[in-house]
């Protein structure tokens, strides 16, 4: 195979951060190479480097074994370099066929450049198809899931044609279907002569389509996989020095039944269908289904975001009055959301006003705040967390997925929650990140806190759930007891088939 890309000696800092150490990279045409490591490894600034959103500060980039210099986005898209970012870059105001030729659009009319529409929904409709996304073209973005948006994204790339496709954590918001439809687009593309870096923390994709791994730790090489020595203990050895035993903690404490009672709760989406669970103390309920089942506007009813108001909410015996968020975090009811950086937090601000910001009067005397108290309790409960940051006067938006998802919990962990909801709880998160969130949660069950947990992640709902309740179009298709939940048991539920 003929070597395309050969980054040597690649070196970034970010302040007083060593983001990257001398890092070598190369790839040839045809071929996958799965890129893994922790979170905050430095594996999507050595890809942001090769993609013109950042420049190294020492090392060379060879292309086709010439040196090449990538100063922007549009320098790499002329060497055919193409990006599929971790974290949605689509504008929710355009169409879908104006978020994948964003910038590119084909024109007609001679000197007036017109849009040609008809020619931009047909071609974008192509791509569409090729992932199985039965969208129109012309459906506004703010209409699709986060899934769907995902998708879009994917066609955005595979519509420059590009010679290397960097994905990152390209099936994090992905159903099962979606993601083994996108699995074999990678091979198709492999088979074009597509060069592919794939960026993943579910390693049986990794095991599925690579060729080579190529691993980080603390931003430096760690080491290298050949196709056959790829397997999911030796890269997460590799990735975190270490072995991670009892990755999955099984429950111990007692559970008390009927903690918290959710009854003819029904959502805008779904607004004919009512649904009624209980979730105990000290369990975690996974609540599972496909995309587009109505799990998180559940979530969202209960935290005061959507609901009707006819729904009852019990919780330890006290039916609550959930008009809003604000209520909600009254009750010591939170939610952790599927979209951290949109929604779970404001990442210009600094981690410490991110923790601090639902319950600023706990830190203020007169009104005014302490900053004093924000820094020692934000920096206590991100040193439990083990929240990888040199301070806590970091931008929250600075930091890795999974140490933003750390912030997010950390701002409801100092609240000492009663009811925790996480919505796709460790989405882009990597292997050592995502055995400390569970540990955690286990932690929290054990501690009295009833967990609602929503995951597309079947091995996470299968192995972290004490029980699990599944969704489809709206309606509860039914709830496993432990020694119930089987992939096989769950994807029937999932598709309304019977129990």
């Amino acid at each position: 195979m003929t070597q395309i890309l050969k980054m040597q000696g690649i070196e970034k800092r970010f302040g007083g951060v060593h983001a990257l150490r001398g890092v070598d990279f190369d790839i040839a045409a045809g071929e996958a190479v799965a890129l893994v490591g922790e979170n905050g490894a430095g594996k999507s600034t050595l890809m942001k480097i090769l993609g013109g959103v950042h420049q190294p500060d020492a090392g060379a980039i060879l292309i086709d074994g010439t040196p090449a210099s990538i100063h922007s986005v549009s320098d790499a898209i002329k060497h055919g370099i193409s990006f599929i970012h971790q974290e949605l870059n689509v504008l929710d105001n355009l169409d879908v066929a104006a978020n994948v030729f964003l910038g590119r659009e084909p024109v007609r009319g001679g000197f007036l450049n017109l849009i040609d529409r008809r020619r931009m929904y047909a071609e974008t409709k192509v791509y569409l198809e090729r992932l199985g996304l039965n969208v129109p073209p012309d459906t506004p973005l703010n209409k699709l899931s986060i899934a769907q948006q995902q998708m879009v994204e994917i066609a955005k790339a595979l519509s420059l044609k590009a010679r290397l496709l960097i994905m990152d954590e390209p099936t994090s918001s992905l159903t099962l279907t979606e993601t083994d439809r996108l699995l074999e687009l990678v091979k198709e593309l492999k088979a074009q002569g597509v060069a592919i870096i794939y960026i993943s923390h579910r390693l049986s994709e990794v095991e599925e389509i690579s060729d080579r791994a190529v691993v980080l730790r603390d931003g430096a090489n760690a080491g290298s996989l050949a196709r056959e020595e790829i397997t999911h203990d030796r890269m997460v050895k590799m990735m975190v020095g270490r072995n991670l035993d009892n990755f999955y903690r099984q429950p111990t404490g007692a559970v008390s039944s009927g903690y918290l009672q959710v009854e003819r709760l029904h959502t805008s989406r779904y607004p004919q269908q009512t649904i009624s669970f209980s979730v105990g103390q000290g369990e975690i309920l996974g609540l599972a289904g496909l995309v587009g089942s109505g799990r998180t506007e559940v979530a969202e009813a209960i935290f005061g975001i959507d609901g009707a108001s006819d729904s009852r909410i019990i919780l330890d015996g006290v039916t609550l009055r959930v008009r809003s968020p604000r209520d909600a975090i009254k009750y010591g009811v939170y939610l952790i959301p599927e979209d951290r950086r949109h929604a779970g937090l404001i990442t210009d601000m600094m981690i410490r006003e991110n923790v601090t910001l639902p319950a600023l009067e706990r830190y203020a005397s007169a009104g005014l705040v302490s900053f004093e108290r924000e820094h020692s309790a934000a920096t206590e409960v991100c040193k439990k967390l083990n929240v990888k940051t040199p301070s806590v006067e970091v931008a929250a938006g600075n930091l890795s997925g999974g140490n933003q998802q750390k912030v997010v919990l950390a701002k409801w962990l100092s609240l000492n929650p009663r009811v925790l909801i996480f919505d796709e709880p460790t989405r882009g998160v990597d292997v050592g990140a995502k055995a400390e969130i569970y540990d955690l949660m286990r932690q929290l069950a054990e501690a009295g806190v009833a967990l609602l947990m929503i995951s597309s992640d079947m091995e996470e709902i299968l192995n972290v759930s004490d029980r699990v309740a599944v969704m489809h179009e709206g309606k509860l298709t039914g709830i496993l007891g432990r020694e119930e939940c089987t992939e096989e048991n769950v994807m029937r539920l999932a598709v309304a088939a019977a129990a």
